[in-house]
């Protein structure tokens, strides 16, 4: 009994801290990668929105604003990763992939698109994980 209760609390502990180190790493990368626009609070309000020619959105409010209520994640990952995004005239956002792949290093060998799409797939945790 005592050894399955130790087991079952060194798996939640790892769970926590696994999710931890994610929120951290894409909050880390939403800092580099967003704040600029977005602002620090996710809101709109960073010192580059007053500067674009369109209204920079609030972040924090995306699953409130979608048609069910949840967290649009799939959505997300396409907006942010841009590259099949089609932009007729011009972009509202960076392709993030293109500069995520061309910008990508690896001791271990993983592809830039593997890297690219984890980048991707952080900030897209932070944002799940940041909403109102």
């Amino acid at each position: 009994m005592k050894g399955s209760l130790f087991a079952g609390t060194a798996a939640l502990v790892l769970i926590a801290s696994g999710a931890f180190a994610q929120d951290q790493a894409g909050r880390e990368e939403y800092m580099i990668a967003c704040a600029g626009c977005h602002g620090e609070s996710a809101m709109g309000d960073g010192p580059l929105a007053r500067v674009l020619n369109i209204a920079t959105p609030d972040l924090t409010h995306m699953a409130a604003s979608s048609a069910d209520g949840e967290f649009p994640f799939q959505y997300a990952v396409w907006m942010i990763d841009g590259r099949n995004v089609i932009r007729a005239h011009g972009a509202e956002m960076p392709v993030w992939g293109n500069r995520f792949q061309a910008s990508a290093t690896s001791e271990r060998g993983e592809s830039a698109e593997m890297i690219a799409r984890g980048r991707i797939l952080s900030l897209v945790y932070y944002l799940e994980a940041i909403q109102q």
